[in-house]
């Protein structure tokens, strides 16, 4: 089955399932993409406003009580940074005080945790912003991060589907079978950890690890896409003919507000690129590098479904991890597995105790052995990287010690509901479902395969 190029262009050559598709669109209207955050101990960030006292609560020791209130941050069509951004403004405060466990969906409704450092819950009640709400909903031990982080629970409206009533049923029941039957969705790194309109941020990334600091910001700044917006296109275009950060500065829609940060420090020092980058956000900063070790992990895992190796049994020399009673792998707890264990190994996995990984490559992460191993040193000399390159010198905060990924993500909760007309799109069906996926899990994956769309930028992703 044709895989889309610009999947391709991210490492993800292949679809998992072999069942046909629905085909529509996601995201035709933002409330079509609606994403809830679940805590490890199973709160749930509420969409419904009128709710928010249901889940009012005291967590955490009286000594702390007061420093870190937890807060549900509800944004409609936000950038997570840039949402943040906006509430720390409002309340007069560094971004450094409001921490989050994860970064949601721009265009979507989202209700996610926050902590918030040292601010009352009436400053709180204060702050508004279009399409953004935020509620206090008590205090928290710590400041908030991944670590709490479950997962989340979509519910999702498939629009402008073609075929019938019974097809649409048909063909995402024989999908999700599929997906069961080899232990889940396939872990690809979704189309937004690289950006879908402009997927260049692994490429940045790339020139970083290559410690390029140079051609990495001309990437980020200058390298335009034919799927952005006009007025963005060109004053890319502007800048890579001319490199002339001042009038680029000039240039450049308010809207690319982190391109501008940059351009902000190169207008006054154009030989300063390692600085320049030092103005983004620091866990923005990180993605590019991260971005990089995602587009491999999709490569390794591309190539693993295409050699039709198992993804819900291990191989002599495959990573496979412990799983948690949540549900969520332990990506610490890891083995390889040998002709010796193999089969104690492959029985634990078949009971979920525990799941087969694959490297994300760092500094400190080796490649797996075997059949796996091969395909990946492979990749790695295509690519003309070596785990060392993942120890960045010039900017060490963002060097990457590299870990395990599991290769597959149980669906949870899948739900196929109603499938009815759609009135945006005379004679066409939509379908709503809805699934909870464990974090760091993208739902976009479960979608392609679902869809299996022709042009991903067309339908939504």
């Amino acid at each position: 089955m044709l895989v889309p190029r610009l999947e391709k262009f991210i490492g993800i050559e292949v679809y998992a399932t072999s069942s046909l598709g629905v085909g529509g669109v996601i995201r035709q209207r933002v409330e079509d993409f609606v994403v809830r955050e679940v805590l490890v101990d199973g709160s749930k960030a509420r969409i419904n406003l009128s709710e928010k006292n249901v889940e009012q609560r005291a967590l955490g020791s009286s000594s702390v009580k007061n420093r870190y209130l937890l807060c549900v941050l509800v944004k409609r069509n936000w950038d997570t940074f840039l949402a943040l951004k906006a509430v720390a403004r409002q309340l007069g405060i560094s971004t450094r005080r409001v921490q989050f466990a994860g970064i949601k969906d721009a265009k979507a409704v989202t209700a996610q945790h926050v902590t918030v450092e040292d601010v009352s819950a009436e400053e709180i009640q204060k702050v508004q912003a279009k399409d953004i709400e935020i509620y206090p909903i008590g205090y928290f031990r710590s400041k908030l991060s991944s670590y709490y982080l479950l997962g989340n629970h979509f519910h999702i409206t498939i629009r402008a589907i073609s075929h019938s009533k019974p097809k649409i049923k048909e063909r995402i029941t024989k999908t999700i079978e599929e997906l069961a039957a080899i232990g889940g969705a396939p872990n690809f790194f979704g189309h937004q950890r690289f950006g879908t309109t402009r997927p260049i941020t692994h490429l940045v990334g790339k020139a970083i690890i290559q410690q390029n600091f140079e051609k990495a910001a001309m990437l980020y700044l200058a390298k335009p896409s034919p799927h952005e917006h006009p007025e963005s296109r060109w004053a890319r275009k502007q800048l890579q003919k001319t490199q002339d950060f001042k009038q680029a500065l000039k240039n450049f829609p308010k809207k690319l507000h982190y391109e501008r940060l940059m351009l902000n420090h190169l207008a006054k020092k154009p030989d300063d690129f390692i600085t320049a980058f030092g103005k983004l956000p620091p866990k923005l900063r990180r993605l590019f590098p991260q971005a990089y070790q995602a587009y491999l992990f999709n490569k390794f895992l591309s190539k693993r479904i295409e050699k039709r190796l198992p993804l819900n049994r291990a191989k002599v020399g495959d990573y496979a991890v412990n799983v948690k009673r949540s549900g969520l792998p332990m990506l610490t707890m890891r083995r390889i597995a040998s002709t010796k264990t193999l089969a104690q190994i492959n029985k634990a996995i078949q009971a979920g105790k525990m799941q087969l990984a694959i490297p994300l490559i760092g500094f400190k992460q080796h490649p797996s052995k075997g059949v796996q191993g091969e395909i990946e040193k492979q990749i790695l000399q295509e690519e003309d990287i070596a785990m060392e390159n993942f120890r960045i010198e010039a900017v060490p905060e963002i060097s990457l010690r590299g870990g395990l990924r599991a290769a597959t993500v149980p669906l949870n909760n899948f739900l196929l509901g109603e499938i009815s007309e759609d009135y945006a799109n005379p004679s066409k069906h939509k379908a709503k479902i809805s699934f909870t996926l464990y974090r760091g899990s993208y739902a976009t994956i479960v979608l392609r395969e679902l869809m299996k769309p022709r042009n991903p930028i067309k339908a939504g992703f």
